[in-house]
């Protein structure tokens, strides 16, 4: 092959329709990734009956089952970097499908068996990082400048799915637990998830990797300076060596890694704190009802939904770094309000949803940011290793909480300190990332030489 044809060639164009599909499919995975994983959390008191696990004992479990989500997640990133983005969106889908179905056999298999199962779980939860991989490529390739210029905005509807997964968990097991019981819940919840993963093999492949795949050709086939030549033509660095998570902690993308794989953790404690122990904080540090927190909780899930919306605009018109870390700081300091401020029921409302706003909303930029953070050859590994980390958070916080709790403490001060402020520091952490990132455009570059676009970042 001459050097001129191999610079010569480009991927096909991405139609609109292709963006739709995709757009349409990595929503619905992620939307059914969380239905799964909130699915569990909603029927675990019932499964501890069945399982005769008192409060400590399943407290137990669901540590060891997120320490596991972590590790399982972490699986994801070689899947897209090797086989290809869509082939990860189906992989982390098919996951929770799987996790879910064998859930169902919790009351028959030991303790440790169920621990190993719900592990799968944090597929589901690193479909977020595949997401974020995926369409910041296929919509930095688009042919639409509307789509180049709103790519944020349209991700954060994708992100949205959680709080439609979190709804969707809610209000059909309070349908169907009376009449299947809490194993039909799981299989019921498997098959979307199973349908979705089927679906991706019509998926689009990312421009990025088509040509991250040509240009491993050329080098397979002993082409090393055709290979070359079209690496610097397309954009995109690609070494001969086999790419490995380690090179997600070495030169550029060091500090990527750093900065916000660390506020990733660390929001994770607020998240932890916040949502999933929400009803908790809100009955114990201001004495709202029970009944009156779940219906706080509800409303606070509508707010994050308009949250992820108005970050994802925002996040296209200035930065979506600055307008991460803005979001997490205000919000740890919107919360710190709310725990030191009077327990008057609409002000306790007010302050919460509106914390909830700036923890939760800043998501549907951050696994977008993070896709664009990395080089394209890493791009897989990187998003997913920072989706996959977040967890380490909520196991810490828990920790941490009932370490003071145990210990005389009250949960105001648990919140401030497990809650507030590592929302704060989380956001002072995404500062220390790249401000400006840029993912090729392998389709729409010309035949001519220069550096890696999406490899220099300011």
């Amino acid at each position: 092959m001459s050097s001129t044809n191999a610079t010569a060639w480009r991927p096909a164009h991405v139609t609109n329709r292709q963006i739709k599909f995709a757009t349409i499919l990595a929503f619905l995975a992620w939307a059914f990734a969380v239905y799964d994983f909130i699915l569990f959390g909603t029927l675990l008191p019932e499964l501890g009956k069945d399982l005769g696990l008192n409060e400590a004992e399943q407290a137990t479990m669901v540590t060891w089952m997120s320490v596991g989500a972590v590790g399982m997640g972490l699986i994801a990133g070689p899947v897209v970097d090797k086989f290809g983005r869509k082939a990860g969106l189906a992989f982390t889908t098919a996951g929770a499908g799987i996790a879910s179905a064998l859930t169902a056999l919790g009351g028959i298999v030991p303790v440790a068996a169920l621990v190993a199962i719900r592990s799968l779980s944090g597929l589901g939860l690193s479909e977020q990082g595949v997401n974020g991989a995926y369409l910041s490529e296929l919509y930095g390739a688009s042919d639409d400048p509307r789509i180049k210029k709103r790519q944020g905005f349209i991700y954060s509807l994708v992100q949205g799915g959680w709080p439609i997964g979190a709804i969707l968990a809610a209000a059909l097991t309070a349908v169907l637990l009376p009449t299947i019981g809490w194993a039909g819940c799981f299989v019921f919840a498997a098959v979307p998830s199973l349908i979705v993963a089927a679906l991706a093999r019509k998926l689009r492949e990312s421009p990025q990797f088509e040509s991250i795949q040509k240009i491993r050709r050329l080098q397979k086939a002993g082409h090393h300076a055709d290979a070359e030549n079209l690496s610097a033509a397309l954009g995109i660095e690609e070494h001969e060596t086999r790419s490995t998570l380690a090179d997600v902690f070495r030169g550029r993308s060091l500090r990527t890694t750093l900065a916000l794989g660390l506020g990733h953790i660390l929001n994770y404690f607020p998240v932890q704190v916040f949502s999933v122990l929400g009803t908790t904080v809100l009955v114990s540090v201001h004495n709202v009802s029970f009944t009156n927190s779940l219906a706080i909780l509800l409303m606070s899930n509508l707010i994050a939904y308009l949250g992820y919306l108005t970050h994802g605009f925002l996040g296209d018109k200035f930065g979506r770094r600055n307008v991460i870390a803005f979001g997490w700081i205000t919000g740890g300091i919107v919360f710190t309000a709310m725990i030191f401020g009077p327990s008057d029921f609409w002000t306790v409302v007010a302050l919460y949803s509106l914390g909830t706003f700036f923890l939760i909303g800043p998501y549907s930029c951050v696994l977008f940011f993070v896709g664009e953070s990395y080089d394209t050859r890493i791009r897989g590994r990187g998003a997913t290793f920072v989706a996959a980390v977040g967890p380490i958070g909520a196991i810490l916080s828990s920790a941490l909480a009932a370490t003071l709790l145990s210990g005389g403490g009250n949960w105001a001060t648990a919140a401030f300190l497990f809650g507030a402020i590592p929302c704060v520091l989380s956001g002072v952490a995404v500062l220390f990332s790249r401000k400006h990132q840029h993912v090729a455009d392998p389709v729409h570059t010309p035949s001519a030489g220069g550096a890696p676009a999406d490899e220099t970042a300011h």
